[in-house]
């Protein structure tokens, strides 16, 4: 019996062709990117973003966010540029400086009317790790679109679904610039006090990717808060320790590391059943981080997490409202709900 549920098991998460086919493709991107850096001797070529956009343009096979194939390179690209100019060209405090890439890219985001989020993770990247090379917009340009010309690939060899055209979307300005700067204000003083505290990672770009996906979104991801949360916190380890092991101590070159973290990430996914981005990002940020910081990393990660996704579940979305049977589904993991019942 044991046998054959494990078969069933092993059927479920590798069966669909497809799918397997452009796991291979985002991880042979992620690949050639870490060995571009490698070869270079440029860090800023890594761009751990490009997980989560593969994940979002290439592996699922829908439109995740509302926006342009060719605004995501504009988009990307100017996020990129302009949070380096932030980092060379204003001698604020960090926390200054972030705030100002949070808020150029939501205006970005508010005057093309999109909900590509990642482009907070480009601007925001930069400031954090003090990004002064013109490298990095040069690598998220053409990075992006090598994601762009893999899609229309796929669609045209049937890898994946031709994507339903983007329809606009009507929204009022003041509205969204009133939740913008609620988003910016709501999520400052944990900024400031991080950075004060040197704990910058809790911070780190792709959890307040998380934080603003959460705020504003109405998808299904919503409801498993506690399932996102330890996806991030398992990335997070899981991307640490292969670059500690397998970098620092086996001396593996990092696109071979890279390559397994992705690998992991999406093994991750077919067991849980659902992708959620961010993850991705997540994963590949330890490749760009000191030595020091990669132990501290997954613990500062948890604490982030737990911050972002509590205030957008409670400030944003007002969770304490919900039924009582909806936030335990949202609450509480499955196999203790099913012990309850």
């Amino acid at each position: 019996m044991g046998k054959l549920i494990m078969e069933h098991q092993t059927c479920r998460l590798f069966g669909d062709v497809l799918q397997r086919i452009r796991y291979a493709c985002a991880m042979a991107m992620v690949f050639l990117m870490v060995g571009m850096a490698e070869l270079l001797g440029e860090k800023e070529v890594i761009f751990p973003e490009l997980a989560a956009l593969a994940v979002g343009l290439w592996i699922v096979d829908k439109r995740v966010w509302k926006v342009g194939r060719w605004q995501i390179l504009l988009l990307m690209t100017a996020g990129a540029f302009a949070g380096v100019c932030i980092v060379r060209y204003m001698t604020f405090p960090l926390w200054v400086n972030l705030s100002l890439a949070f808020l150029f890219a939501a205006l970005c985001l508010m005057v093309f009317r999109s909900t590509l989020i990642p482009l907070l993770s480009a601007c925001m990247l930069p400031v954090l790790l003090g990004t002064e090379s013109w490298v990095y917009p040069l690598a998220v340009f053409l990075l992006c679109l090598l994601l762009i010309l893999g899609q229309i690939s796929m669609e045209k060899v049937s890898l994946r679904r031709p994507l339903i055209p983007c329809s606009s979307i009507s929204r009022s300005w003041r509205k969204e610039m009133v939740r913008w700067l609620f988003l910016w204000v709501a999520m400052l003083p944990f900024i400031v006090l991080s950075a004060h505290m040197t704990y910058y990672y809790c911070f780190v770009p792709p959890l307040v990717v998380t934080y603003v996906e959460f705020a504003n979104s109405k998808s299904g991801f919503r409801n498993r808060p506690l399932q996102i949360f330890m996806l991030l916190v398992a990335a997070s380890l899981i991307g640490s320790l292969f670059q500690w092991v397998g970098h620092l101590y086996l001396h593996l070159p990092e696109s071979i590391v890279a390559l397994c973290i992705v690998a992991c990430l999406f093994l991750l996914f077919e067991c849980v059943g659902k992708f959620f981005a961010p993850v991705g990002a997540v994963g590949l940020v330890p490749l760009i981080l000191p030595v020091e910081s990669l132990f501290w990393f997954p613990l500062q990660v948890a604490v982030g997490a737990a911050f972002f996704i509590g205030v957008a579940m409670i400030v944003f979305q007002q969770c304490y409202k919900w039924p009582k049977s909806h936030l335990m589904v949202c609450w509480i993991p499955g196999f203790l709900r099913k012990r309850i019942r």
